[in-house]
């Protein structure tokens, strides 16, 4: 019965959008397909209906109303990145079948295993440590995902037999968390930060790989310290204290045996794809393309197989929602609704006194992320409009930059569309939107209450 109630809510408030006149300075095409997009969005926040469900309505109803055509609607699907994330799905299955993703998970139990927020910590720290070299973090979290799942299935938490809050469910939402500060701490670690820092030359900006690594510190230290514990807190793991799992962890890697033929030859597609990701920017090769050829090879080898594949339900319904999104939210700037947002927000702003103008773009670039499926579409959109108005109200200039191309990365988990990154995650079961668009609501508070109160303060001393 709520159920149905929230759905007839959810219809009430795309109605009312449809039909209200539309804003000065905006299309009806662009009005309409904002109704339809942020109703879309309502019906998962308020569990009206699940992501994939809401998604494909707000297809239908774009193209039967003619607010998009069919070709800019299905446009989504042919996007590259969105494959790549399809990809790491199949090839997570691989690393559990081969038996690597066990051992994995063993041999971090073994060392880290005795609670689960020190489980937590120490796939964020690794995240942060190969971060530099991996300008994508949708490549990262194909990465990280294979080892995540071994290891929550590994300590009995699954999603089929519904005890994914035991442990799975709480390293996953960490990752995905830990993945929006690796992004922030470095300038190589997200495909938009140096062209960010390029855009920021026209404002007389100069951000170098030291001085961005310097000015994030402090803030990421004090968020890698934090944000762990806070999701620990408001959403905690059944499994909280493993005093006994390191021993357990020792004993199932005896009975294990020596490493197999499987797991040598996943071993080594895992590493040449890792490999041929870092090295993609200078050899000038496409991410996707390598995921694939690793995937042909675990199918050579009957590591993958086609009937693993009919089993891989949630790469399916991933692939259908976020291409959906992704294409509503690219065609939502493309007539020019986000810069029509983003002029708005710096209207408001204009004539006040710089830090309260520098306070109040950044909170307003980072909730305008709700109607972005893409970072880099985010920044490329709002960066210098916000900036230039931020210049004009006499904000530092440094500083004012560094906060909008940080606030790219750490709003990112806002939503489970927010990035690239987050999807495999939000896919993956372990996690359900409404529990997403909650968790991430608050981490992007108190990302953005760090990076305005200590980020601020470390940047005005050392800028």
């Amino acid at each position: 019965m709520r159920q149905h109630s929230m759905q007839l809510l959810v219809l009430t408030i795309g109605l009312f959008l449809w039909f209200f006149p539309t804003p000065d300075g905006l299309t009806t095409q662009a009005w309409h397909l904002f109704a339809i997009f942020i109703s879309a969005i309502f019906a998962v926040i308020l569990k009206a209906m699940p992501i994939f469900t809401s998604s494909i309505i707000a297809l239908a109803t774009v193209v039967l109303t003619g607010t998009l055509t069919t070709k800019q609607a299905y446009s989504g699907f042919s996007e590259d990145f969105i494959l790549l994330i399809i990809v790491a799905f199949l090839i997570a299955r691989g690393v559990i079948k081969s038996g690597l993703g066990k051992r994995i998970a063993f041999l971090i139990i073994r060392k880290f295993g005795k609670s689960s927020l020190g489980l937590a910590y120490s796939v964020i720290a690794a995240d942060m440590l190969i971060s530099p070299a991996f300008p994508s973090n949708t490549a990262r979290s194909g990465v990280l995902y294979p080892i995540l799942n071994a290891l929550s299935v590994d300590s009995g938490s699954k999603v089929a037999d519904g005890t994914r809050k035991k442990l799975g469910s709480f390293l996953m939402m960490s990752s995905m968390a830990g993945i929006t500060l690796s992004s922030t701490l470095w300038l190589t670690a997200m495909a938009a930060n140096p062209a960010g820092a390029k855009m920021a030359l026209d404002y007389g900006v100069k951000i170098t790989y030291g001085s961005w690594a310097l000015a994030a510190s402090v803030p990421v230290a004090i968020l890698f310290f934090l944000v762990p514990w806070i999701i620990f807190k408001i959403f905690p793991p059944e499994i909280k204290e493993t005093p006994e799992a390191p021993q357990i962890a020792q004993e199932a890697l005896e009975k294990m045996g020596p490493v197999h033929k499987n797991e040598w030859i996943m071993a080594g597609v895992f590493i040449g794809m890792v490999f041929l990701w870092v090295m993609s920017g200078a050899w000038g090769l496409d991410k996707t393309a390598v995921a694939f050829l690793g995937l042909g090879v675990l199918m050579v080898t009957n590591i993958f197989t086609l009937e693993d594949m009919r089993g891989e339900g949630n790469a399916l319904s991933t692939l259908v929602w976020f291409s959906i999104l992704f294409a509503m939210s690219v065609y939502l700037d493309k007539l020019g609704f986000m810069g029509w947002v983003g002029e708005h927000i710096s209207d408001m702003v204009a004539g006040l006194s710089w830090p309260v103008v520098y306070v109040g773009l950044t909170i307003g670039y980072v909730l305008i992320h709700y109607f972005f499926v893409s970072q880099t579409a985010q920044m490329l959109a709002l960066f210098s409009v916000f900036l230039g108005v931020a210049v004009e109200a006499g904000v530092p200039a440094e500083m004012m930059a560094l906060m909008l191309l940080f606030a790219t990365n750490f709003n990112a988990i806002i939503t489970p569309q927010g990035s690239s990154a987050n999807v495999i995650y939000a896919g993956s079961g372990y996690l359900e939107a409404g529990e997403i668009y909650k968790v991430g609501g608050i981490i992007t508070f108190v990302n953005t209450l760090v990076f305005l109160t200590v980020g601020t303060a470390w940047m005005l001393l050392i800028l």
